[in-house]
């Protein structure tokens, strides 16, 4: 008989990127989706397969935006993905001849070294037929992974002005989710781990603001609704205290962005067992798992975790042409041009020695733990971190897991966590999110009001078109809203926001606000006159069938449009 583990592991993985297929390439565009397919979805599948052949089962938690599903599932993504593999494959080439020809033999070995990884990434892409949702829902059907959703395009559900929007969101990525896994989810990761409960609330922006007030429902309260179970959450919505920021490491432009200080810290609550989180006067609940501060550090941060070590692969130094990658981070603090050329076999060994670090710092947060054997360490990650920040994460993921039966603990998913070990504690939380400061001061600043003053105007126009039975009485007309329906989602997707708050890609993420908000006008202007019995120009036929084929997401859309439109404030 095993012996009872000393706690367990719960690694969360969150996998999104915004829609970008047919927005563009490089710099921004579908480019960043097939380079994070090379660097994180196909390794990530990759260590899951190696382990479970080893007999080892990493039974992690896995949420796939609806959104990514949607494209990582489209025709465009595979044929685009094999054109961008070879393209890599050539620039590894013609480095090679170059650093050959200028004696630079430790390069040169390098360049051999990428196009022997994009040589694999391309076979195993073929072997799976491009499916990767296929072999993710194999995965799970084995029971080695659990699957959740996200809302549909990520969108920022604390700030949605609507009840009707956070409604659809919801609504479609458990549809989305059941179209491509074959099973509801039971849990989501609410997106930016943004939450709201329920209160009195008026639009932060617009010509609402101070105007309007309505009682809304606590994020939990939707996630009942739909069956959902469970969500993450981070430490500072539950205790207080200054939070732990998951991207000022990566993005210094956050450091800069004010906001209120934070709420009184309340240490009364473990972070190491899940909690049942409720409203006052709410009608729903939902467990929450707590993202545990002293293990994540260690993984998220490049000053004080492993991603900053001097043998890791260094991810702003790019070669041109061809942007491939050939030194290591030597110092944090060094000059681009100081870097050192990278050693692949230096950076195996500090894998090896960061998995050993880690497996026996959760050892010791378990041992201390309160809650004994049943305690729970819930490490919540973005999976781009994995290989595309951290070009040695999935590595050191599968290093983790071999490590974790002689140490004692036991990985588990959080539905199993769930069933073992119900919640016995029924808490509030605060309103915040996991982003900069810990509150909206991210998504909602003084360079993107103007975002959400879109977003709040398009809401406003499109609950009152859908809420009108002749508006879907033609079928010109239930195409118009079902697109309609596409461009409010994709404007609602926080990506954009946060983009512009980190100067990731600001231009880009402005155009796209301003590309699908006028979109939405020029749809909703179009509907307006086909549902008063006008005929559609070939013009505008034209513009419709354009943008179906753009933004092809969610295609049974209307039906849920017309089940949100029911929804009414608390």
């Amino acid at each position: 008989m095993a012996a009872q583990p000393i706690g367990y592991f719960a690694l969360v993985l969150h996998t999104h990127l915004p829609f970008v297929l047919g927005h563009g390439r490089w710099p921004h565009g579908s480019d960043w989706l097939m380079e994070v397919t090379v660097g994180c979805y196909l390794p990530l599948l990759d260590i899951a397969s190696a382990l479970t052949a080893s007999g080892i089962s990493p039974h992690m938690t896995i949420d796939v935006s609806p959104v990514l599903a949607e494209q990582l599932a489209s025709s465009a993504f595979r044929s685009e993905f094999e054109d961008y593999v070879r393209a890599r494959i050539q620039s590894a080439q013609e480095n090679r001849t170059e650093f050959e020809a200028a004696g630079r033999g430790d390069l040169a070995d390098l360049a051999r070294g990428w196009e022997r990884l994009y040589r694999d990434r391309l076979e195993q892409f073929e072997r799976l037929n491009g499916d990767l949702l296929g072999h993710l829902r194999h995965l799970a059907d084995e029971g080695h992974l659990t699957l959740i959703t996200c809302a549909a395009t990520h969108g920022y559900l604390p700030l949605l002005s609507r009840e009707e929007s956070v409604d659809l969101q919801m609504r479609v990525a458990v549809a989305t989710h059941q179209r491509h896994f074959g099973r509801p989810p039971g849990g989501i990761w609410l997106p930016e781990c943004a939450y709201r409960p329920r209160y009195e609330w008026t639009p932060p922006v617009g010509p609402h603001k101070g105007r309007v007030h309505l009682r809304r429902r606590g994020i939990e309260e939707f996630l009942a609704q739909f069956g959902i179970k469970f969500f993450i959450t981070d430490m500072h919505l539950m205790r207080g205290g200054s939070p732990l920021s998951a991207y000022r490491d990566y993005y210094p432009a956050l450091h800069a962005v004010p906001g209120p200080q934070p709420p009184p810290y309340r240490p009364d609550r473990s972070p190491y067992r899940p909690y049942l989180i409720a409203s006052r006067g709410g009608g729903g609940t939902a467990a929450a798992f707590v993202r545990d501060p002293e293990t994540t550090l260690q993984v998220w941060s490049r000053e004080r975790g492993y991603p900053g070590d001097g043998w890791y692969l260094e991810f702003h130094k790019k070669h041109f042409p061809g942007g491939l990658r050939y030194w290591r981070v030597t110092e944090a603090k060094t000059d681009l041009g100081a870097k050192l050329p990278y050693e692949p076999s230096r950076a195996q060994e500090r894998t090896r020695a960061h998995a050993q670090h880690f497996t026996d710092l959760l050892h010791r947060v378990l041992a201390a733990a309160p809650d004994g054997p049943q305690a729970i360490v819930c490490s919540p990650y973005d999976t781009e971190l994995f290989g595309h920040w951290w070009f040695e994460g999935p590595r050191w993921l599968q290093e983790v897991f071999a490590r974790l039966p002689q140490a004692g603990i036991a990985p588990q998913d959080c539905v199993t966590a769930l069933q073992a070990h119900p919640p016995q504690d029924t808490t509030t939380l605060l309103e915040g999110s996991w982003g900069e400061g810990g509150d909206h001061r991210v998504w909602l600043n003084h360079d993107t009001e103007w975002t959400w003053e879109r977003v709040y105007g398009a809401e406003d126009e499109f609950w009152t078109l859908a809420k009108q039975p002749n508006m879907r009485a033609t079928d010109p007309g239930r195409r118009l809203l079902s697109q309609l329906a596409r461009e409010l989602l994709l404007l609602q997707a926080s990506d954009w926001q946060f983009l512009i708050t980190t100067w990731a890609a600001r231009d880009y993420a402005e155009a796209r606000v301003a590309e699908h908000y006028a979109t939405f006008i020029r749809l909703a202007q179009i509907l307006r006159h086909v549902a008063s019995g006008g005929t559609m120009p070939s013009g505008d036929e034209e513009f419709l069938a354009a943008r179906e084929a753009q933004n092809f997401v969610f295609p049974d859309v209307l039906t849920h449009v017309v089940e949100a439109s029911r929804t009414t404030a608390a």
